[in-house]
């Protein structure tokens, strides 16, 4: 896939994967569009990069992202390759009565939902286009549920079941579809946890990303380090231990709040 002079629209582009995204398309030569909820954030990306452009919008809201559509097609015509990265990942318990059912909707909306309605909206444009790509960012928890975030876990295996259906879909077409599987990565996602997640575990953002760009240049449709294929063969092996490991880190959770 070629970067140089691309067009890309990066959801998500204000903080962690997305923010290092922004700054390695951008030493590519691409013409980013970075999209996010909170301006604050997109004001720091912008002052950080002062040659992106910054729109505030909401994926897991569907009038925003016709309304991002609407804007970015018309003053960027030439937009040719979009990444869903916007995300949202929550320790959950299952139990807890005080959670009401917007509030445990909130990551399948951004995380599933949002990404399945940007592609939903933007595919007739990229299908014009004599080279498109459409990037989904999906996780290592995507072969792996973690208890402790039971709604993301179920978001991201949906986020890889979708990739893989719309590539088989687009095959005879000019849009390539890639999957961006992250492992652990230390982003601004764990500062609220009360556990932190085990650093032997944890990739650095910059060399996620890294993996990343090479492998869209390389057009691998798996966007992933080699953690991901250790990762996805112990779960086939060892399924039951796999997920007892993430587990763990939910009882030590409890325990606390105990």
């Amino acid at each position: 896939m070629e970067l140089k002079n691309s067009t890309v629209l990066i959801t998500g582009g204000t903080s962690g994967i997305g923010l290092e995204l922004v700054k390695q398309l951008t030493e590519q030569g691409a013409n980013i569009i970075a999209a996010g909820r909170n301006i604050d954030a997109l004001n720091n990306a912008k002052a950080k990069f002062p040659n992106i452009h910054i729109f505030q919008s909401d994926v897991s809201n569907p009038k925003n992202i016709k309304e991002l559509f609407d804007t970015v097609t018309t003053l960027f015509p030439d937009l040719n390759i979009i990444i869903n990265n916007a995300g949202l990942m929550r320790l959950i318990d299952l139990q807890d009565r005080s959670i009401d059912l917007e509030n445990i909707n909130r990551e399948i909306t951004t995380n599933l939902s949002g990404t399945i309605q940007m592609v939903h909206q933007f595919l007739p444009h990229l299908l014009k286009k004599k080279s498109a790509a459409i990037v989904n960012v999906s996780s290592g928890i995507a072969f792996m549920s973690y208890s402790s975030a039971p709604i993301y876990s179920a978001a991201k295996a949906g986020v890889r079941a979708y990739t893989q259906a719309l590539r088989l879909q687009l095959e005879n077409t000019d849009v390539k579809v890639f999957e961006m599987i992250p492992p652990g990565v230390n982003t601004n996602l764990q500062n609220e946890w009360p556990i932190k997640p085990n650093p032997q575990m944890m990739m650095d953002v910059d060399k996620m990303v890294k993996v990343a760009i090479q492998g869209l240049l390389k057009d691998k449709k798996e966007l992933k380090p080699p953690m991901i294929s250790v990762i996805k063969l112990a779960t086939r092996l060892f399924p039951d231990m796999m997920l007892n490991v993430g587990h763990r880190e939910f009882k030590k959770i409890k325990k606390l709040e105990n």
